[in-house]
């Protein structure tokens, strides 16, 4: 136990603690004096406990029976979300809560890295082989589809759109044919293009229509990216506030609970999605580096283990939670510089939110389980039923006929 504990990628978890800081400190600023939040830095430092003991205990875990047992997982996180949409709560728009006591959690953030583990054991089977179109890629977008679907319907898009990403991540990795890829990116370009030319052209009608279905709250959220002349003052409130907060923050901000705008309330959700505004105006451009800066240095660190493995579904795995956190910071930080609809995601390791952190960290645990066993490429799993000389390996380059 103790000789893989010392495999782990000590840089990776000094970088995490470091986020933990930077997600304590600014919960803090956010929360203080408001009798509603007041302690969420609290709770975010006892989440991170837990998710410490998480990154620990997946360690320890090898990561390719998860591997070897993904289609059972994947129907199992579909069964989650489905109960999400009959069963779930209400929170922030968003139905797919499901309450347990006191605490609450959202299957869609959960089913992030189930899709990761699910994908990898398909593309593994390929091997080195070109992906086929009708064979590979077509199932495999329709598998991705399920869950995309339920989570849409309970009006999360952000993590809709984040099985999406991992899906090209993974594709892309997999192989794909580059002139699949092509048409892939062709058909991606005419779809968002034409559904931005036909959401401009007939804003009136879509409004109509989204509001007999009762999710106003879609065109709330893309009208101040796509059309900010139509939209509403409460639509650009809170968007248009988070850009002047940004910009008041300067070189080096205003400094440590001293940010105008979100300590007057102006700017809303500055203890979860909206982290990234009290950053930059708190501690301005200085600040907002040194957190990009921390991102990029834990991705390039996964690269490094995923380059390192010499099991073939490691990488497949580090490049899927690689895509869903580049995704997540992408679309958090783009969304208030105006160059992303807002969603509602979270920055990952600071936003406050508990199945959210507890997820990211389930996900560090599953790349040190990758450091850590990635190389036991002798030490194979065994099928069931299999053993003795003419054993069948599941995990190994080499498979002996049984």
């Amino acid at each position: 136990m103790l000789q893989k504990f010392k495999k782990m990628d000590v840089p990776t978890l000094m970088i995490i603690f470091m986020l933990m800081i930077i997600s304590v400190m600014c919960l803090y600023s956010a929360t203080h004096g408001d009798p509603k939040l007041e302690g969420h830095h609290i709770k975010m430092l006892a989440f991170y406990v837990l998710g410490f003991g998480a990154v620990f205990a997946i360690t320890l875990f090898d990561y390719r029976l998860l591997v070897k047992y993904a289609l059972y997982i994947y129907f199992f996180g579909l069964l989650i979300l489905l109960a999400a949409n009959f069963f779930g709560g209400n929170i922030n728009n968003a139905s797919g809560w499901i309450k347990l006591g006191p605490i609450s959690i959202q299957p869609a953030e959960l089913f992030k890295l189930i899709l990761v583990i699910f994908l990898a054991s398909v593309l593994i089977k390929r091997g080195k082989a070109k992906l086929e179109f009708w064979r590979d890629v077509v199932p495999i977008g329709l598998m991705t589809f399920v869950p995309f679907a339920f989570v849409m319907l309970q009006n999360d898009l952000g993590n809709a759109m984040a099985y999406v990403v991992i899906l090209i991540g993974l594709l892309w990795i997999g192989n794909i044919k580059a002139s699949h890829a092509l048409i892939g990116f062709v058909v991606i370009a005419v779809l968002v293009g034409g559904g931005i030319k036909l959401y401009t052209v007939y804003h009136d009608n879509i409004y109509d229509y989204l509001d007999k279905l009762g999710r106003t709250h879609w065109v709330e959220r893309l009208d101040p990216w796509l059309v900010p002349e139509k939209a509403t003052a409460k639509a650009s409130w809170h968007t248009d506030n988070a850009k002047l907060a940004i910009g008041s923050g300067g070189i080096t901000g205003k400094g440590f609970m001293q940010g105008t705008s979100v300590q007057s309330g102006r700017v809303p959700y500055t203890y979860s999605d909206s982290i990234f505004v009290l950053i930059a105006e708190e501690f301005g451009f200085v600040g907002s580096s040194v957190v990009l800066l921390l991102y990029f240095i834990l991705i390039h660190r996964m690269i490094l283990i995923a380059l390192e493995s010499k099991e073939r579904s490691g990488p497949y795995i580090i490049v899927g939670v690689v895509a869903m956190y580049l995704y997540q910071v992408f679309e958090n930080i783009g969304a208030f510089i105006g160059i992303m609809p807002l969603t509602g995601i979270t920055l990952p390791f600071i936003s406050y939110g508990g199945t959210s952190l507890l997820i990211n960290m389930a996900s560090i645990g599953l790349i040190m389980s990758i450091k850590v066993h990635g190389q036991e490429v002798d030490d194979d799993i065994l099928a069931p039923g299999t053993n003795g000389p003419n054993k069948k390996r599941i995990f190994g380059r080499k498979q002996a006929k049984a």
